[in-house]
Formats: structure tokens, sequence, C-alpha cells
């Protein structure tokens, strides 16, 4: 009981400091102007039918490629591609590559070895 009462202590500390923090924000003149200019904005997309993405577009062409390319591994169907791993037995010094855990001889390997070992030999990992 005491536990709750000291966590709802603590809890109601926080929330006073971060109103009076809030507060603080509230008088800051660079706020307000940052606000008012994205209200601005808002309504001036809205206005044109445009979204954020496309007002970044316009800005700066280059926007696309950029954001298209932090979205690798991404197939067309929109599943996100599994990691190439690279398994390389240390019995035999053979190397396999694989996205999938279907692999014939990886298949062979975990039933000879196990699986715990044979997924120990992966030494690397790629997109």
């Amino acid at each position: 009981m005491a536990s709750i009462l000291s966590d709802y202590i603590k809890k109601e500390q926080m929330l006073k400091q971060l109103q009076e923090e809030l507060q603080a924000l509230e008088g800051n003149s660079e706020l307000k102007k940052e606000l008012e200019f994205k209200e601005k904005l808002q309504v001036l997309m809205t206005e044109h039918g445009k979204l954020a993405r496309d007002v970044c577009e316009i800005l700066d062409p280059s926007y696309r490629n950029a954001s298209a390319k932090s979205v690798k591994g991404v197939s067309t169907d929109g599943r996100t591609k599994r990691l190439l791993k690279v398994y390389k037995n240390p019995h035999t010094g053979e190397v396999v590559e694989t996205r999938g855990g279907n692999h014939k001889v990886i298949q062979e390997w975990k039933a000879e070895f196990g699986n715990e070992e044979v997924v120990s030999w992966v030494v690397e990992e790629r997109a």
C-alpha cells in the first residue's frame, strides 16, 4: 500500500514539474512563431490538397530518393526481404549463402550436427 502511495506522490511531482516546463515553453516567442508557421502551412497544404511529403519533394527534389533509400530491403509486394546469411561449415569448409532456412544443404547439416551448432556457423548477415 505504501508503495502505491509513494508511486502516486512521485508521479504527482513529475506532473507538476512537466506542467511548469510546459508553461515556460508556452511563453517562448520562438515556439509561438514555429506553431504559427506550422498552422499556416497546414492550412495552405489543405487548401492545395498537398501532403507533407509533397511539400518536401517540391522544396527538395532529392527528398524522394533519400526517403526511398531509407526503406531498403522492402520487396515490390511490400514484404521486407530476409537477410542473406552466409554459413561456413567448419568441418568441410563449405560455404552456403541463403535467405531462408529451407536450404537443402543447411537442412542436411542441421540433421547431422543439430540446429544450434549450424546456427553458430553463420559468419555474415547482410541485406
